[in-house]
């Protein structure tokens, strides 16, 4: 059965569930207003007056581009096509990132790829104080190469979502006051890439880039940031108090609702792959403290 199909039981789920949540609208930003190169500058294309946006990698580089501004909370939706084919090796990501020191707050959607036919690795991950060890992977159940799919992240105080298409695969609590790293203190940018990393990202590093099938591209296709975005002189809570943007509130104290869970639940018994909660082998004196609470 090719990854991308799904049995009568799991699709009669997905089709309730979406009758039960409303569907995210992912209103397409410009790329050149908001965001800049990086790296690899000759291999981001600008495209469509900026609502656009591809990143390229080949034998001598990739390329990558961040947000012009920070931001401390908010709902971040992305749009990608990820790279089609033959894919292995590559890594396409969207994340955020507070800084690049030893005590660096981080959120990732990091994209693996994989031979011809097989399926994306959806790799997520937070840090916090420089800490993070907090993976969990999935495969995904339908092919992100052929049509552009809305990646979420929403980050608040509460709590961080991962969401694919407007429904949540990954929910990562803030347990701070038990001693569990999370973020919420340190504006963020946003950043996305694509890059070579055939020593580990396909199976576990076996199987390497074919430059035979190069250049890979990534498409970005839109994306919507509805955040606090900070300031020197702001406090995150004035700006939670307050109507960010004129746009909704809902996702300043967003969490998981009951038939979210119940995909999250579907999602995670038959596409994840990896859940460092389940790792004894790497905690062996005990899994983190977040692993034994539901």
């Amino acid at each position: 059965m090719a990854f991308f199909c799904i049995n009568s039981s799991i699709r009669a789920l997905i089709v309730t569930l979406m009758l039960w949540i409303l569907p995210l609208v992912a209103h397409a930003g410009n790329f050149k207003k908001n965001f800049h190169s990086t790296w690899g500058h000759d291999r981001v294309g600008m495209l469509d007056d900026g609502k656009l946006l591809t990143l390229t990698l080949d034998k001598y580089s990739g390329s990558g581009f961040e947000s012009k501004s920070r931001y401390l909370f908010g709902k971040f939706d992305m749009k990608i096509k990820l790279v089609p084919r033959n894919s292995a090796g590559t890594v396409t990501t969207f994340f955020f990132l507070a800084s690049n020191g030893p005590v660096h707050d981080e959120i990732d959607f990091e994209f693996l790829g994989n031979v011809t036919g097989e399926p994306y690795t959806i790799h997520t991950n937070v840090f916090s104080q420089g800490k993070g060890n907090r993976e969990q992977q999935f495969k995904l159940w339908f092919d992100p190469t052929t049509d552009f799919h809305t990646y979420s992240i929403t980050w608040n105080p509460h709590n961080i979502i991962f969401s694919i298409d407007g429904l949540p695969i990954r929910e990562f609590k803030n347990r701070g006051s038990i001693g569990v790293p999370y973020p919420i203190s340190k504006p963020m940018k946003i950043y996305a890439s694509l890059w070579n990393a055939d020593d580990w990202a396909t199976m576990g590093g076996r199987v390497k880039t074919n430059w035979k099938e190069a250049p890979f591209v990534a498409s970005y296709g839109g994306f919507r940031i509805t955040a606090c975005k900070w300031a020197r002189s702001t406090k995150s809570t004035n700006c939670l108090k307050s109507n960010t943007n004129g746009e909704k509130d809902e996702w300043k104290n967003q969490q998981v609702n009951s038939s979210e869970k119940k995909w999250m639940k579907m999602v995670q018994r038959h596409y994840m792959v990896y859940n460092y909660c389940t790792d004894k082998n790497r905690f062996p004196k005990g899994l983190p403290v977040e692993c034994n609470l539901s």
